[in-house]
């Protein structure tokens, strides 16, 4: 009920009289229900004075009988044009809130045929607010995120070998991180660049061999009670690292302890950036920085706040989000280091306790 308080406030502040969540990472924070987002349409309408409706699958009605509000359920033989009708007319007149990064046209669709609401915006922002700052209970889930993710590296890190595949060190990742308790639900495939891959900061693990020299990119994540961690680290195989790889490295290595250190609350996200984003510059790599610092993380693995260049968010203790310089130089490859950061009363405290060091590995 706080949760739905919280965001009857700001649908006030937002002059919005009635707000549309489909499933997803608002409807479970609100609800802590998960659906999955499929042909069949969910939605989950909130008026700021009256009770909640909800339109679903008859299949999926039990499920939804332990929320405070209306049920307006269909069959897969009659569709939902009819419940939606039916919801229509237990709701207000007024603007209508939808989440812009999510909201199908189906559902869009859904909503003008029954006639609910003529004026429709974007609530993505009013949304966010809510989720920025997380609860104790919430810390603790993204500290358990964390710790399973970095469980299963520890599993699979001796069995690293020069010439596995990236995707077969992808594979191995994921089943270890499942070992380790994460929820089967990861945020992202594991990213496993080596060698001019890691010139793409978001590659795809494929085909090529591990091999002597190179360096090797990991960024992977666990998910525990939907809640995700996020952390990168970058190895050298079977080797020890050239001079070009060790100033590369120490670059980015400074640029993320710069960051680290500038996170406080009432610093602007962008003060953040900007103290990673100066220290690459000063070490000779700026040019090489073609990504933002950090992004928030949560029930999203990319949420506000965003830590990027003018971002004029204010840090506020709760808030966690990514620390992720890193630099891409083909045809040497890529150097990221990913910390997951927490804002305290004291300052940024981290997450993620593995090595910042570039090991040899394989």
């Amino acid at each position: 009920m706080e949760r739905l308080t919280q965001l009857r406030e700001a649908m006030a502040t937002a002059n919005l009289e009635l707000l549309a969540l489909v499933p997803g990472p608002n409807f479970l924070h609100l609800t802590g229900l998960q659906f999955h987002l499929s042909e069949r349409p969910i939605i989950l309408l909130i008026p700021r004075h009256r009770r909640p409706v909800l339109v679903l699958p008859e299949l999926e009605r039990s499920r939804a009988v332990s929320l405070e509000c209306d049920l307006f359920a269909y069959g897969d033989g009659d569709g939902p044009t009819a419940a939606f009708a039916a919801a229509a007319g237990t709701l207000p007149a007024g603007r209508l809130g939808v989440e812009g990064r999510a909201m199908r046209f189906m559902e869009l669709e859904l909503l003008a045929q029954a006639g609910i609401s003529n004026e429709r915006i974007d609530a993505t922002a009013v949304l966010a607010q809510l989720r920025m700052c997380k609860s104790s209970q919430e810390l603790e889930y993204m500290e358990s995120a964390v710790a399973i993710a970095e469980t299963a590296f520890r599993e699979i890190q001796p069995s690293i070998t020069i010439g596995m595949r990236e995707r077969e060190l992808a594979t191995a990742l994921v089943q270890a991180l499942h070992s380790a308790g994460s929820e089967p639900a990861l945020p992202f495939i594991p990213i496993v660049a080596t060698g001019p891959n890691g010139a793409d900061p978001h590659h795809f693990p494929g085909d090529r061999r591990l091999a002597l020299g190179d360096l090797l990119i990991i960024d992977w994540g666990a998910s525990h009670h939907g809640y995700f961690s996020d952390i990168t680290r970058t190895f050298v195989v079977a080797a020890e690292p050239t001079q070009e790889q060790l100033a590369a490295h120490l670059a980015v290595r400074d640029a993320a302890r710069a960051a680290r250190m500038a996170a406080a609350p009432g610093v602007l996200a962008g003060d953040v950036d900007a103290a990673a984003r100066d220290s690459l510059s000063q070490a000779g790599f700026g040019e090489f920085f073609v990504h933002r610092t950090g992004h928030g993380l949560g029930l999203e693995v990319h949420e506000e706040p965003y830590i990027s260049q003018g971002a004029t968010v204010k840090l506020e203790q709760g808030m966690v989000f990514t620390v992720e310089p890193g630099i891409y130089i083909p045809p040497l490859g890529g150097v990221r280091i990913e910390d997951d950061l927490q804002v305290t009363t004291n300052g940024g405290h981290s997450l993620t306790s593995l090595p910042r060091d570039l090991l040899v590995i394989g």
